[in-house]
């Protein structure tokens, strides 16, 4: 860059207010300004938050300045991706579906907390569809140094490149004090925005409220889903985390001979193969494709699995088995299916996937 633009970078920057253009890979990309204003879930500030937002989207943090966070994980799609595996830096694709990112809770914070904790352990997070990673500050760098994915292999030499580019040294001082970039400092950032990003709006909360009664298709799915199909025992829509006391792991039947162990695949013992992480139904409808791998397209499929398609397996969840110890055969009629999926459509936080606080602030001119 020209060092006058190069200035006037940092003026528009300093302002708050306008915004400001770069060159990268021949295209011309302005960094608007118009930052999350929501503080951080455990401080008062903007700041950290603003530049984990100018983080999370920005290319430079892979090798190739080819892919960013929110390539996988998009705001329109519940910070999910609507392929089965994504691309990474080099175009190669992942081995697991992109999850979404909402209402997540970080250790990492709770560590900076004086908290009298009755249960030890109580806020243990479970990260990635086999929970390898407890911290968030930790779960957020993995994909950067991911041969797939984002492709470094020194942090350090992301610190350099990030030293290079203007905007940071005024977003790191504003965040931390001092223009100093470090991977701590990244990686406390990345995970700030992460957690600023909370789906509390749904049509499902106002009718808790009492605000916006649900239609009787919607009411008569939610009946279903919590009484005769039980999917509430997994799936706990009452929490935004998505479940309390059901556990954070299962094994749903998807094959009787796994290739991807999941859980499993982590602890080393076989008793947890094939178990993955329950997910959210927040934004579900957004979310297809479906399960840790992606096989299912609709929530059609998915419901299809639950009526007739749990495969018989050693760990298959206790939920899933009869009486005899074999799977379900639910045999949900269509118009039970269609009622369950019609209430999940409720969970869709439209506020939240249209927030400009989280949205890409890079536009391309």
């Amino acid at each position: 860059m020209k060092t006058n633009y190069a200035l006037l970078l940092f003026a528009a920057i300093a302002l708050l207010g306008s915004s400001c253009a770069f060159e990268e890979d021949n295209s011309v990309r302005t960094l608007t300004l118009d930052l999350p204003q929501t503080p951080d879930v455990y401080t008062t500030g903007t700041h950290l938050p603003t530049l984990g937002r100018v983080l999370f989207y920005d290319r430079k943090l892979s090798l190739n300045n080819s892919v960013a966070c929110a390539s996988c994980h998009k705001q329109t799609l519940a910070f999910a991706d609507n392929v089965r595996f994504s691309e990474g830096f080099e175009r190669k694709l992942t081995t697991r579906n992109s999850m979404p990112i909402q209402n997540i809770l970080g250790r990492s914070h709770f560590d900076s907390l004086v908290v009298i904790d009755p249960m030890p352990g109580f806020f243990q997070n479970f990260l990635f569809w086999d929970g390898r990673e407890h911290d968030l500050k930790t779960m957020v760098m993995k994909p950067i140094v991911n041969h797939v994915e984002m492709g470094f292999t020194d942090l350090s030499e992301l610190e350099t490149k990030l030293g290079r580019v203007p905007y940071y040294e005024t977003l790191f001082e504003k965040a931390f004090g001092d223009r100093t970039i470090t991977e701590e400092r990244i990686a406390l950032a990345i995970s700030s925005f992460v957690q600023s990003i909370s789906s509390q709006q749904t049509r499902f909360d106002r009718a808790a409220m009492n605000n916006e009664p649900l239609s009787a298709l919607e009411q008569k799915g939610r009946s279903l889903f919590t009484t005769v199909y039980d999917c509430n025992s997994c799936h706990q829509v009452e929490s935004p985390h998505g479940y309390l006391h059901a556990g954070v792991f299962a094994n749903i039947g998807l094959e009787a001979n796994y290739q991807d162990n999941g859980l499993g695949e982590v602890t080393k013992n076989s008793f947890d193969n094939g178990k993955f992480k329950i997910p959210s139904l927040r934004n579900v409808a957004l979310t297809a494709p479906y399960m840790h791998d992606g096989r299912f397209e609709t929530l059609d499929d998915v419901m299809e699995h639950y009526s007739h398609g749990i495969a018989n397996h050693p760990n298959l969840d206790h939920r899933l088995k009869t009486e005899k110890g074999t799977p379900r055969v639910m045999e949900i009629p269509d118009s039970d299916k269609d009622a369950i999926i019609a209430f999940l459509h409720t969970l869709t936080d439209y506020q939240m996937i249209t927030d400009k606080k989280f949205s890409d602030p890079f536009k391309v001119e």
